[in-house]
């Protein structure tokens, strides 16, 4: 059914704009009239011929995305609104007029429809893979099939207001030292491409083999002043070659490995796999996801090619009867606590318990990990600067010094 953005005046004479499906502008005009809202304008959202196209939004801005924050509020809406003893239909039809973003009320309002046709919640959203995600689905699914919809709706809100809330507490740790190692370098270049010549080009006339450290920082100034655009043009090839290799299945592979491999970092990313790996499949087996259909869906949301590819070749051991701590623990990669408490979760019939305990301590030690990391890149980040700045005033300083020895 089509979906209509009109702009309308109410019966105290003030402006309203929203969205309404129907078959055709005239109807909509009706359905409106019918309510005391008389509009001014009407259009179309889309063209019938993109509705075959699964999640397409072709007639919004091409960068236009729905964040996991909206998705997070739409589904603890929701589930407020169903404990409320709210129909589905209905639910969906409060949430579409109190959303604000464009393209998340647009699919809103296609998922109703696809509802009131017949179709399942879950198989509504699943036509929308690019906002909603196949564990989402997944647990839609299993929540309509036990009749606990707006449980898995809640639970879904929690993982999501979590997940969100350390993945913002990483960005906010590593955003000032990130900062500062970048003013610094911005300093560092402006200070021996235009201060450094200045002041150096006095020793021009002084006839004199210069020290070997000035000889050091003008030949790296002459070279920044000179080929700054080369360095330039370097560092953007270097970017966008990152960028292509990291989209490939091999350069992924590489990328991920090299991080496992680093000392701090690479247990930092392990934990943090660990812990989103856990703390999902915990979830998926409450809402009575198949153990078999929980694996394939959590191995897509490790995070790392190299743990995926673990979890792939565990679930073929489960497959074949084996427990799943014993099968995650022949890789050697998963962390040998979190393999001990799967196993005691199997053994005690306690697996989904045990999962979110696992997330639970692997949460906390990438959080108290980041604080104590970042602690020391600040005072370290300082100190290299100040050796850079020790050395240029070192070497600047060393031939004055000389030149005054020689006045004696």
């Amino acid at each position: 059914m089509p979906v209509y953005e009109y702009t309308a005046l109410n019966d105290k004479g003030k402006h309203v704009s929203g969205i309404i499906d129907c078959d055709s502008a005239r109807t909509a005009r009706q359905k409106l009239r019918a309510t005391r809202i008389y509009t001014v304008s009407i259009k179309e959202m889309d063209s019938p011929s993109h509705k075959k196209e699964k999640g397409a939004l072709p007639s919004l801005r091409p960068f236009a995305r729905v964040s996991s924050a909206e998705i997070s509020m739409m589904t603890r809406q929701l589930s407020t609104l169903l404990v409320a003893g709210f129909p589905l239909v209905t639910a969906l039809d409060t949430l579409i007029k109190q959303t604000a973003s464009p393209v998340l009320k647009k699919t809103m309002s296609r998922i109703k429809d696809s509802v009131e046709e017949g179709k399942s919640f879950a198989a509504a959203l699943s036509e929308y893979p690019g906002i909603f995600s196949q564990i989402y689905i997944n647990m839609i699914k299993a929540g309509e099939a036990s009749g606990t919809l707006e449980i898995v709706l809640e639970r879904l809100a929690d993982i999501s207001e979590s997940q969100a809330a350390l993945m913002s507490k990483i960005k906010g740790a590593l955003a000032y030292p990130i900062f500062m190692a970048l003013i610094g370098c911005v300093v560092l270049f402006l200070l021996l491409t235009f201060v450094v010549p200045n002041m150096t080009s006095i020793f021009s006339d002084m006839g004199k083999a210069l020290p070997l450290p000035t000889r050091v920082l003008i030949g790296t100034s002459n070279f920044l002043s000179t080929w700054w655009w080369v360095i330039a043009i370097f560092i953007a090839t270097a970017i966008i070659g990152f960028s292509g290799f990291r989209t490939s299945e091999k350069g992924k592979k590489t990328i991920d490995r090299t991080i496992m491999t680093l000392p701090i970092f690479g247990d930092l990313a392990i934990k943090l796999a660990v812990a989103r790996f856990s703390r999902t499949l915990g979830s998926l087996l409450e809402n009575g996801v198949s153990m078999m259909n929980a694996l394939d869906v959590v191995k897509n949301v490790a995070g790392n090619i190299l743990i995926s590819e673990t979890i792939a070749s565990a679930a073929k051991e489960v497959e074949q009867g084996h427990e799943l701590g014993a099968a995650l623990g022949a890789s050697k990669i998963f962390p040998f606590l979190s393999i001990q408490m799967i196993k005691v979760g199997e053994q005690s019939g306690e697996l989904e318990t045990m999962l979110n305990k696992v997330a639970d301590v692997y949460e906390k030690e990438v959080e108290s990990s980041l604080v104590s990391m970042t602690a020391l890149l600040e005072p370290t980040i300082i100190l290299l600067m100040g050796v850079v700045v020790g050395f240029i005033v070192f070497s600047i300083c060393l031939p004055i010094f000389e030149m005054n020895q020689l006045i004696k």
